[in-house]
């Protein structure tokens, strides 16, 4: 009796894995081209019950760590023709490069759900954090997988490449600035140039605990 059960979670696990293959480019391509749709569906499948919950896509949370998983594998494959990168002790091993950049990452969306909350005026816990957080991971996934991809570009020892990295950065940045800006706006009734602000300061505050926790890395291990 075990071991069917066991076999049993093999079955649905596989099917679980294998259909993230059709789930995960749907997910992408509609965060990309209906983001504002899509942060409003996220909100929305929060009042299902948990099977009923992203039956059309990938979770919010799974998108944005597989599209972080993604990053890593093309990292590896684009080893042979990038410019030698000492890794930190710490992130020495894939695992922890992959959770500390899941970390990195999931500050973006976790720094607007809160800005989001604060400007309600609604009391920060545990659920109130979680629809506003769940929405945001849908934009912040694009976001992750762009600039990971666009550094790993400007790490190759190529003219063409120095010039390609960059300009990907300043897109994918440019196209996550302009999805926040409209949410904020169309959420909190806020004029466009106070939210793109809003939107900005936040971004920036992100950027700025991404780099204080790459610099705790890199002289902690030293």
């Amino acid at each position: 009796m075990d071991l069917m059960k066991f076999l049993k979670s093999l079955d649905e696990l596989l099917y679980e894995i294998v259909s993230w293959l059709v789930f995960y480019p749907v997910t992408m391509w509609r965060s990309i081209r209906h983001p504002k749709a899509m942060m409003r569906y996220a909100d929305s499948e929060l009042i299902d019950d948990p099977p009923e919950q992203y039956t059309e896509t990938l979770s919010p949370p799974l998108f944005l760590l597989l599209s972080l998983f993604i990053a890593h594998g093309s990292e590896m494959m684009l080893a042979r023709w990038e410019a030698t990168w000492i890794r930190p002790t710490m992130l020495a091993s894939d695992s922890n490069l992959l959770i500390f950049r899941a970390i990195l990452f999931s500050l973006f969306p976790l720094l607007m759900s809160v800005r989001l909350l604060r400007r309600r005026k609604i009391a920060i816990d545990r659920e109130t954090l979680r629809a506003p957080f769940y929405s945001q991971c849908y934009v912040a996934a694009p976001f992750a997988l762009g600039v990971s991809v666009a550094g790993q570009i400007g790490r190759i020892d190529t003219a063409a490449t120095a010039m390609a990295g960059p300009a990907l950065i300043a897109a994918v940045v440019v196209w996550y600035l302009a999805v926040e800006t409209r949410w904020f706006k169309a959420d909190l009734g806020m004029p466009t140039g106070r939210a793109f602000v809003t939107v900005l300061v936040t971004f920036l505050e992100g950027l700025a605990l991404m780099l204080l926790a790459a610099v705790a890395i890199v002289y902690g291990t030293a």
